[in-house]
């Protein structure tokens, strides 16, 4: 199956239980080309067990996850990875003895390209990121921020037709957000990419996507672009206790 440019990658009313406990209920939402997608919800909400059933690191229980019109919910990972789907971490999985061109030109080798055609992907990848000044340093010891650039760098290797990003801002200070949120907004309007971005920062969710879908007890219970978000009673019941000055 090749890459489906302009094709959604989605969920239809998908459920994940291990054993009794049920950590997604009947969640149906879709990630277009070009566009930002939000994820937002309280902490055990489900946002990642959601990330990992859309890029084949959990099977649905039920319901399909879809390519365009293939159904794809029981391919792992690698399949998906050299279809299109591409997806970053919470912590940054960079391999630790390698510089940072290689972290990246490992991922095109794994992609079934050269050597030489990973590493030229690999330069052209964190030029375009404005961070080629790192490509020599090692991944041991990047300052933090550094590190999460170079996971984003990492996952944009041979242009994916959907980055699925997992806590990128977590740790970052109020400036190093609003950068990621440029460079997030770039990966859309330049790459005709489909992001989601799943964050506990609500502001740099709801500033960069264009639409949000809200999860909480492992169920979609809002969804719409910013204003429906913060306008949304639901919304505001799920983050009780929470800092509201984020949303």
């Amino acid at each position: 199956m090749d890459q489906q440019k302009g094709s959604s990658l989605a969920a239809s009313g998908v459920t994940v239980a291990f054993g009794g406990f049920k950590a997604l209920t009947d969640v149906t939402m879709s990630i277009t080309p070009g566009a930002v997608h939000g994820l937002i919800g309280p902490n055990g909400a489900g946002k990642t067990t959601m990330v990992n059933v859309l890029t084949g690191f959990q099977a649905p229980t039920t319901g399909a996850i879809l390519l365009g019109d293939t159904d794809i919910g029981t391919h792992k990972a690698h399949k998906l990875r050299r279809n299109g789907v591409a997806r970053t971490f919470q912590a940054g999985r960079l391999f630790a003895g390698l510089d940072v061109l290689d972290n990246l030109a490992v991922t095109g080798v794994g992609l079934g390209h050269s050597r030489h055609a990973s590493e030229v992907e690999a330069q052209r990848v964190l030029d375009w990121m404005g961070v080629s000044h790192l490509a020599d340093m090692p991944a041991m010891g990047l300052p933090y921020t550094d590190e999460r650039r170079v996971s984003i760098a990492r996952a944009l290797m041979y242009s994916p037709s959907f980055l699925l990003l997992d806590e990128p801002a977590a740790g970052m200070s109020e400036a190093e957000a609003e950068d990621l949120s440029q460079v997030i907004a770039r990966v859309a309007a330049e790459l005709g990419c489909g992001v989601l971005l799943i964050e506990h920062n609500v502001g740099l969710v709801l500033s960069v996507s264009h639409h949000v879908y809200v999860l909480d007890a492992g169920q979609i219970i809002e969804e719409g672009d910013r204003d429906v978000i913060l306008s949304s009673r639901k919304v505001r019941d799920a983050y009780l206790g929470a800092d509201q000055g984020e949303m």
